[in-house]
């Protein structure tokens, strides 16, 4: 069965902006089926301010976010499967842009970086944690959508 995910995305060119004098704002809103609106934009690092919104969210964190949540929930679910407790779950995730063989910008790299505490009594030794990463990429549906190298750096276990 194929499950659909849907998103509208809006731009609008704003009052006196010629457009084609590459002037115009990249601010843009995208709305999702369950009622939310998330302020996007062109990242600050390619378009600079005030043509871009620092505050808001550019396709290259959405990526990276997306990437590092899917993992989490992935990684949720396999631990609470296995018996493990999770008290929480921290992730500083990284993607790192670079030009391809045909000198073209992608996110060549993603760098998961979780902090995860786990109920005392209920935590994986060091190699279970190892392998509940690898099984949760292995799972994760937006890692097996992307080409991007995704690497997850396990974290010291956090005392709950």
């Amino acid at each position: 069965m194929a499950h659909e995910y849907k998103a509208i995305i809006a731009w609008t060119r704003g009052p006196g902006e010629a457009f084609t004098d590459l002037k115009f704002s990249r601010a843009h809103q995208w709305s999702f089926d369950g009622g939310i609106t998330v302020p996007g934009s062109a990242s600050p690092l390619s378009v600079r301010i005030p043509y871009a919104r620092a505050e808001a969210v550019d396709p290259e964190e959405a990526l990276v976010a997306a990437l590092s949540s899917c993992h989490m929930l992935t990684f949720l679910y396999l631990a609470a499967k296995r018996g493990f407790v999770v008290n929480s779950y921290q992730d500083e995730a990284v993607g790192v842009m670079t030009k391809n063989a045909r000198g073209k910008l992608f996110v060549s790299k993603v760098t998961l970086r979780p902090r995860i505490a786990f109920a005392d009594a209920h935590a994986p030794e060091a190699g279970q944690l190892g392998d509940l990463h690898h099984a949760a990429h292995e799972e994760c549906y937006i890692a097996n959508s992307v080409l991007t190298e995704v690497v997850v750096e396990s974290l010291p276990v956090v005392p709950h």
